[in-house]
């Protein structure tokens, strides 16, 4: 085990000796597993560890469990250790998310202000060291299940290349293991580790895909089902890298950047104006693949990211290259595409112009609906893009649209607030909220597509009749 982290390890650059590594650790098998191989590791690497535990709050004494064996697992491997507890079922209520997604933005942010504030630590000694990397658990297992939920859901080459070794300042070493060589390791030195009760649930996808889909492949198709799975993640991910590449020599080649100041709305003032641009008529002539790439490469330069610019926004700016001269569309993060006379540009910044009402594209999801019987021991979806909702109780005609004046939904006691008020207090940018979808019933919102759903036609114990939604490439669909 300790050969087979550290060459992967060194084969994909993950740390240096003389690193400070914080290790996530919730005590469960995988991340046991983790923390004592990146103890056997240390001597030898010279690294400084330290281990960070999440307290989610979900499971009563159980969570309280979990968090007194990693205190005393790093007390007996002298390892300085960490807990910090969050409240998941806050996030999760006030964003419409599923308890599983609250709990790993949650996670992520505890590991990355411990990190900055080992960092401020060194500082304040006057310590020249590189970027704290935080160590997490994942292993081939973790990576097969991303691919196939990724590919499921829609996703490009990016989401099919699984999870990487490293991003940012996490860093993956168990990647080139097997969860079966996690527990034979375990086994072999004697190592306790938690178990989570809710592994094995089948309330998370997740947990479908480990539990039932994945079996049942490698029974039914392949026993090597799962290591053919990361052949081709690797696979995809060469080819994302490729393609990023050959769109960025594209770019050097035949586009173009601009930063200029345009008037603003007060006397005097003066906004900033970053244009990236593309010659329309080269581009229309390359595969559709590179034109895609060339876009996102545009959009991200534009916008300094390139998360939730899903595949649905890209198509739309391609679209554009076969557009008439002066067509435009907004995109997340205040971009603008437009098409020139002989160029396609994105832009950041700047007033936006006046614009026919005609004229805009408001991209609306497809929604898969099912119409079925309720029994109390069905189990209500956990899943931020398919929602289930009382039938009987919703009055009109359902239809999808952006918001209109008057819209309202209603909130956990009976009360109601406006849509306008919900998208000001989450601080949804101005120039986005008109084009967030919505499933409406009249001007009851049932559901602000990817956050919350209306109290008014929540399933209870008196449901007789659910309505499913669904949202058909609910990876590729931005809500704020």
């Amino acid at each position: 085990m300790k050969r087979r982290v550290e060459e992967f390890i060194r084969e994909n650059k993950l740390c240096c000796p003389g690193d400070r590594i914080l290790a996530a650790v919730s005590g469960g098998a995988d991340s046991v597993c983790l923390l004592h191989v990146l103890v056997k590791l240390q001597k030898s690497w010279s690294f400084k560890l330290r281990v960070i535990h999440v307290n989610h709050q979900l499971r009563g004494r159980e969570a309280d469990r979990d968090e007194d064996f990693v205190r005393g697992l790093c007390k007996r491997l002298s390892v300085e250790f960490t807990c910090k507890r969050v409240e998941v079922k806050a996030l999760a209520r006030k964003e419409g998310l599923s308890e599983e997604e609250a709990g790993r933005i949650l996670r992520y942010r505890v590991f990355e202000k411990e990190a900055l504030r080992w960092e401020d630590e060194a500082k304040k000694k006057n310590e020249d060291f590189p970027s704290v990397r935080i160590a997490v658990a994942h292993h081939k297992d973790d990576d097969v299940e991303t691919v196939l939920f990724h590919l499921f859901r829609g996703s490009g080459l990016k989401g099919l290349g699984g999870i990487p070794a490293a991003r940012g300042r996490i860093i993956r070493p168990l990647l080139a293991v097997s969860r079966e060589e996690i527990l034979d390791f375990l086994s072999a030195e004697g190592l306790d580790f938690c178990v989570d009760s809710t592994n094995d649930s089948g309330d998370y996808t997740r947990n479908r895909l480990r539990h039932e889909i994945i079996p049942q492949i490698e029974a039914l198709v392949n026993l090597r089902a799962g290591e053919h799975v990361l052949q081709t993640a690797r696979r995809a991910r060469q080819a994302d890298a490729y393609l990023e590449e050959e769109a960025g020599k594209w770019m050097e080649k035949f586009g173009t950047n601009e930063e200029k100041t345009v008037s603003g709305v007060g006397a005097g003032e003066v906004k900033r104006l970053l244009s990236f641009g593309a010659d329309a008529e080269k581009l229309k002539n390359e595969p559709e693949i590179l034109q895609t790439y060339v876009i996102k490469q545009m959009m991200g330069r534009a916008a300094g990211r390139t998360k939730d610019l899903g595949e649905v926004h890209v198509e739309a700016a391609r679209r554009l290259l076969h557009g008439q001269v002066g067509k435009q569309i907004d995109l997340p993060y205040g971009l603008t595409a437009r098409r020139g006379y002989t160029m396609l540009w994105v832009e950041k910044g700047g007033k936006a112009r006046e614009k026919n009402v005609q004229e805009e594209e408001i991209f609306l999801p497809k929604l898969e609906i099912k119409v079925f019987s309720y029994e109390k021991a069905m189990e209500i979806p956990q899943n931020q893009y398919t929602k289930w909702f009382d039938c009987d109780r919703i009055k009109g005609t359902l239809s999808v649209r952006t918001r209109q004046t008057g819209d309202y939904f209603f909130l956990p006691g009976g009360g109601k607030k406006t849509v306008k008020s919900y998208m000001v207090d989450e601080k949804i940018p101005a120039g986005l909220r008109g084009r967030i979808p919505l499933l409406a019933d009249g001007s009851h919102i049932l559901w602000i597509i990817g956050k919350r759903i209306s109290e008014g036609c929540k399933v209870t114990d008196k449901t007789k009749t659910i309505l499913q939604v669904h949202v058909r490439m609910a990876d590729e669909i931005t809500a704020g």
